[in-house]
């Protein structure tokens, strides 16, 4: 049977990633993300709006469904496969024009249904929970939803299963031995099905370029933990960012704050996203030590009481990593929210700058302010949660499909995966450089 894969989007630039697969006469959509910085360019906005879809579209933002047009009969489920807005963004957007469930892990569930919620967004589909590790039939086609490592929790390969051997989607992964949140990834399945043989890995190639293995998330933390010994006693206010959704990260920001016998509060509607979905699932367990805020109001009143306490007694952990306009730290640097910053004071940047021009100069002109009030800035506190090169070539070795399909970065990044390919023996035949809307059939 010909299988064909339609490469909607995600593989020309980076972001809003989204694939779909028609396996006779059904079609699985992989992912369904934004184009994160033409989605803020657009509504100026780091959190969801109310805006049309099709202006989404055609802003560059969410991903241009036209390209399967003559296969929106034929869908069947929408799978996607972690929290990240790459991967799941254009969901409230999107899906409604598809007949078919949205079928997603305990978490990433909890998100959806936490932004329709909260922006009253109305969305037709159905949401189905499918556990990490656990399968599910869509139409004729059997699902499996692979627990790998990464900077969110719940992030899955998506395992499609056709007449002439499973496709392996895998995008975003990297191979933490010893991750401080979750299980390792299961690679043991992955190796069973490579025995069985793989029709097709579809692969993440962000960091296909970087030589090397990409560390552990407990490296990120004891990177972390020795920011914070350094600064332990001080009596100048501590703020730190990161991912929102980077929920280890946020647990070991917590730990080290309760070390230094301060009160934690975390800041955002980011935060309170992602905080809320993750302790509805039992992922973590935040609040009994912490305070949440999410709206302007709660988030004013909650800074008033650190000028009247005093905020050498808090760390404040606040959306805003990559200096977004309306970002809680934004706002607090640019003197909108009643937090003033003291020369001596601390910014702790858990994260690196996502390379897009946006954010690159959002955040230069961040840190020139930072320096110029005389605060310490301390950056790039952090690992990367995509597998770099030998991350790669394992997952291949384990693997070994019949074709490679580099997806997740740009024309250099995929370039770079597929000469990783070519080095593990591929033919060019079969690894293949596809752009958006693109069709492969592959048998």
């Amino acid at each position: 049977m010909v299988v064909e894969i339609c490469s909607v989007s995600g593989y020309s630039d980076f972001g809003k990633n989204m694939t779909a697969v028609k396996v006779g006469n059904e079609v699985i959509l992989l992912d369904m993300g934004l184009h994160i910085e033409n989605y803020i360019n657009y509504t100026e906005d780091e959190d969801f709006v109310k805006v049309k879809a099709d202006e989404l579209i055609e802003e560059n933002a969410a991903p241009n469904i036209s390209f399967i047009d003559d296969w929106k009969e034929l869908v069947k489920g929408i799978i996607i496969s972690h929290v990240h807005l790459d991967h799941v963004g254009a969901v409230p957007y999107l899906a409604g024009r598809f007949d078919a469930p949205v079928i997603c892990t305990p978490f990433t569930s909890e998100v959806i249904k936490n932004i329709l919620q909260s922006e009253k967004i109305k969305m037709p589909n159905k949401v189905e929970v499918v556990q990490v590790n656990g399968k599910k039939d869509i139409g004729k086609i059997k699902v499996e939803l692979l627990n790998m490592t990464h900077s969110t929790p719940e992030t899955t390969a998506i395992v499609l299963h056709t007449p002439d051997g499973p496709i392996v989607y895998m995008t975003d992964f990297k191979l933490d031995a010893t991750p401080t949140l979750g299980k390792k990834s299961n690679l043991k399945r992955l190796e069973e099905l490579g025995k069985q043989g793989v029709l097709a890995l579809i692969i993440d190639s962000t960091n296909a370029q970087d030589e090397g293995k990409t560390p552990s998330e407990s490296v990120a933390k004891e990177m972390l933990r020795d920011v914070m010994a350094s600064i332990r006693g001080k009596n100048n206010g501590i703020i730190a960012t990161t991912f929102s959704s980077h929920l280890a990260r946020l647990k070991s920001i917590l730990e080290e704050g309760i070390k230094m016998n301060r009160k934690v509060m975390f800041l955002g509607r980011s935060m309170s996203r992602y905080i809320n979905a993750g302790e509805s699932c039992g992922i973590i367990k935040f609040t009994d030590k912490a305070k949440v805020f999410r709206y302007a109001s709660q988030i004013e009143n909650a800074l008033k009481k650190v000028a009247r306490e005093g905020k050498e007694k808090y760390l404040l952990v606040v959306s805003g990593h990559q200096a977004e306009p309306e970002s809680t730290l934004s706002k607090i640097v640019g003197g909108s929210l009643k937090y003033k910053l003291d020369p001596r004071d601390y910014v702790i940047f858990s994260c690196r700058v996502i390379p897009a021009p946006t954010n690159r100069a959002n955040r230069e002109h961040m840190e020139k302010i930072l320096k110029k009030q005389g605060v310490h800035v301390f950056k790039d506190i952090h690992q990367s949660g995509h597998g770099a090169s030998e991350d790669i070539m394992e997952i291949i070795d384990i693997v070994k499909p019949k074709h490679i399909i580099p997806a997740h970065g740009k024309l250099s990044m995929r370039a770079a995966l597929a000469e990783i390919a070519r080095e593990r023996g591929y033919d060019s035949a079969n690894v293949h450089l596809v752009s958006d809307g693109e069709r492969l059939e592959i048998e």
